[in-house]
């Protein structure tokens, strides 16, 4: 049997996540953007990755619960996706994020094949 974590929350070893804004973010085949947005909401955390150049300035909501380790050293955050993964992940909406369901709904939708 497969252990599932919450795709909202981050990984117990994922400590202080309390200002994570500004931070690369680092798939697993290399740098893919910055983190624009963080949220530590405890039902509903995630991060806002604005991809630069790599997809013509796209951002893309990135669960919390894909986020392997934080290097605040480095200021780095590192996930368990490849930037083709983020790439085709949905487009981040600002404007649905505080009020439809749906919107995270399909944003797990996404997330859930690779087994997040």
């Amino acid at each position: 049997m497969t252990t599932r974590i919450n795709l909202w929350r981050y990984r117990d070893t994922v400590t202080d996540t309390s200002n994570l804004v500004g931070y690369d973010v680092e798939a697993t085949d290399g740098h893919i953007g910055k983190i624009d947005k963080a949220s530590n909401d405890t039902s509903r955390a995630s991060m806002v990755v604005d991809t630069g150049f790599w997809i013509f300035g796209k951002k893309r909501l990135i669960p919390a619960g894909v986020v392997n380790r934080v290097d605040h050293g480095e200021k780095k955050a590192y996930v368990s996706m490849t930037k083709d993964q983020i790439k085709s992940a949905p487009d981040y909406d600002d404007t649905q994020t505080n009020y439809d369901e749906s919107y995270y709904e399909s944003s797990a939708d996404y997330y859930d094949p690779y087994g997040w």
